[in-house]
């Protein structure tokens, strides 16, 4: 592949950030040709997709082989913690995504945990578990609320937040003996909780080199005013004040250099997202946790906002040429809406009938994130949370009121939506 051929680029996923990435691809000048697996029916709306599931590493290789792909896009943080990327590497295809090494940072609180405490990165004090019994005394010691979180993945929701011993206590044998998370819930991290308001930093990687994406805040708990179960995100918007450029300068020296450089120290050379979850205590930023992929919503108010090419910042960095990348962002502002199926986190239906109005305005996007074909070829509700409803605007009023418009505008039966995106900043404003 000589620099100046278009490239074939593979999308790995099928969710609202793989929707995103695959437009990002389509619209990119360096790509001539974008795939996607497994995608969806938006997804398959703009490129062709392969039915091939993000935990099928072989068939993956396979189909990037076939199709003479020459830069994968990984989405999801299964196929990266499964190292499709080392696979990747190995037969010299480039890939936006760390290796396993560096995916393991979300594959274990844990070993994030460690991380951590080891290069002094400001988090909250922890202890590890996978016995019962010896958390349980533990428990007995703590002060409440306190954070009980299954060690590895457990899509969003391995994370509870118990208000006294009780609940701590069962959540601790619901995990380690009840498999309430499976092997996932084996390890537990009993973690002190952390009080203020919660954001993320989204940090381009290669190596010890970096680039710090604009803010965004994402809205986990399923109901207005932040109440309820957890989610994988029900909206979120960019960029999010409750950063501004000195408090950024400070999270940079604080917590991302830090964990750049520590993660290096540590022999991993890692080449994709660093999701930094932040808790803003009274106290100052802490880290919640690491995730080693884009977050999803965040993906969708992200990529949008990029002036320069996400291909081209993500591509530099699978190459190790993120110094040569001037990264620019729009002077505008994004919101996403997701619309879910009432019920979800717990139990949703399925196969719901979607209608999707006829046009949708500039800078206004319709993210399919769990949607399915029907038989009959119609798209229908197929996940928990359906749809990402995404617009761009000259501030967050105009972005928030052109998101709920076209959210006005989609149906499906049991069509759930917070109403209260991005309230806190609209107020604070």
């Amino acid at each position: 592949m000589s620099d100046h051929s278009p490239l074939t680029t593979l999308i790995v996923g099928s969710g609202g950030r793989e929707h995103t990435i695959a437009k990002i691809s389509v619209d990119s000048p360096l790509v001539g040709r974008t795939l996607a697996a497994p995608g969806n029916p938006g997804i398959a709306q703009i490129c062709e997709c392969h039915s091939v599931g993000g935990d099928d590493i072989d068939g993956l290789l396979k189909l990037a082989n076939n199709e003479d792909v020459n830069f994968v896009i990984v989405g999801p943080e299964v196929p990266l913690c499964l190292g499709l990327v080392d696979r990747l590497n190995e037969k010299g295809i480039l890939a936006y995504g760390p290796k396993a090494d560096g995916a393991r940072f979300e594959g274990s609180k844990t070993f994030t945990k460690e991380l951590l405490l080891k290069y002094n990165i400001p988090t909250g004090a922890a202890a590890n578990f996978d016995n019962a019994q010896a958390a349980i005394e533990y428990l007995g010691t703590a002060s409440y609320p306190i954070v009980v979180k299954a060690d590895g993945l457990a899509a969003g929701k391995g994370v509870i937040i118990a208000e006294d011993h009780e609940t701590a206590t069962q959540t601790v044998s619901d995990m380690i003996d009840g498999g309430a998370f499976g092997d996932s819930g084996k390890t537990v991290l009993i973690e002190e909780c952390l009080f203020g308001e919660e954001t993320s930093i989204h940090v381009i990687v290669s190596g010890k080199d970096y680039v710090i994406l604009p803010t965004s805040q994402d809205h986990k708990q399923v109901f207005e005013g932040d109440t309820g179960p957890n989610t994988g995100g029900m909206g979120a918007y960019s960029p999010a004040d409750l950063i501004d450029e000195a408090m950024m300068r400070h999270i940079e020296e604080i917590i991302v250099k830090p964990s750049v450089d520590g993660i290096a120290a540590e022999g991993i050379d890692f080449r994709g997202t660093l999701f930094i979850g932040l808790m803003m205590t009274k106290t100052g930023p802490k880290v919640l946790e690491y995730n080693t992929r884009f977050g999803d919503p965040e993906t969708q108010v992200l990529l949008t906002r990029l002036e320069t090419d996400p291909v081209a910042i993500m591509l530099a960095a699978a190459k190790g040429e993120l110094t040569k990348i001037d990264v620019k962002v729009k002077d505008e502002y994004a919101m996403v809406v997701v619309l879910a199926s009432k019920g979800y986190p717990e139990n949703y239906p399925k196969g719901e009938a979607i209608s999707f109005p006829e046009t949708v305005g500039e800078n206004e996007f319709i993210f399919h994130a769990g949607t399915t074909s029907s038989e009959a070829g119609d798209v229908v509700t197929n996940g928990g949370r359906v749809l990402g409803v995404t617009a761009l605007g000259t501030n967050l009023k105009e972005a928030s009121q052109k998101a709920y418009a076209l959210c006005d505008k989609i149906n499906f039966k049991s069509k759930y939506l917070r109403r209260d995106i991005g309230a806190k900043e609209l107020n604070r404003s």
